[in-house]
């Protein structure tokens, strides 16, 4: 069964289109790779996925949403089936780590205080930082966050996971060791679409690349 599904479709950045005839299909729980060189439209095809910028042309579905289709207001529903790690973390630095990732779950529409809790200690023992619970993101180390990054990704059980350059910011030593619970993590079932530029993580971890170059997806 394909998590992710693109026929024909076109990827814009506001008016001007970045890539064309884009068709390829992702199954649950495979690894992907995205790679292309910068400005390449890997980047923008992962924000069509994630509803950030609209899907205009073409068939495009993820984790059983048609984004040609779907509302506004249905945005919050698909993105709690997409987890999404950014390269630079993205946590809230006004706030510890436990207070970062309820917050996120108090947004998607968690109610239940026992639950949080529960779910929050959860997902930090899976991503074995179950100690940091009370620690601000200044006194983690980028690995660290990195892997509280992706905690947040993994609140909601998401089907897929949508990683843009999740090692770009880190040391070789770290960046295998997040590469270990993302290999960790598809083989659990989640799909995984990551963006790269890193060749030597692709030697290392060789799955399968999805390529973006000179405005198609090879």
């Amino acid at each position: 069964m394909n998590t992710i599904s693109l026929k024909n479709a076109a990827i814009f950045q506001h008016e001007r289109c970045i890539l064309k005839n884009v068709n390829f299909e992702i199954g649950e729980g495979e690894f992907v790779y995205l790679i292309g060189k910068t400005g390449s439209g890997k980047s923008s095809l992962l924000k069509t996925l994630y509803a950030d910028l609209p899907a205009k042309e073409g068939e495009i579905n993820i984790a059983d949403f048609n984004l040609r289709k779907i509302k506004k207001r249905e945005i919050p529903m698909l993105r709690r089936k997409i987890g999404i790690v950014f390269q630079d973390f993205q946590l809230l630095f006004d706030r510890n780590v436990e207070s970062n990732l309820s917050f996120v779950l108090e947004a998607t529409g968690w109610k239940d205080k026992t639950l949080i809790s529960e779910r929050i200690d959860e997902v930090l023992r899976q991503v074995n930082l179950g100690n940091k619970l009370k620690s601000m993101p200044h006194q983690l180390s980028g690995g660290e966050q990195q892997r509280i990054a992706i905690a947040r990704a993994l609140l909601n059980d998401p089907k897929v996971i949508l990683a843009d350059e999740p090692t770009g910011n880190l040391d070789p030593e770290t960046t295998n060791d997040i590469m270990d619970l993302l290999k960790e993590i598809s083989a659990k079932g989640k799909t995984i679409l990551m963006a790269t530029h890193n060749y030597n993580l692709i030697l290392k971890y060789p799955s399968r690349i999805i390529k973006c170059d000179e405005g198609m997806v090879k």
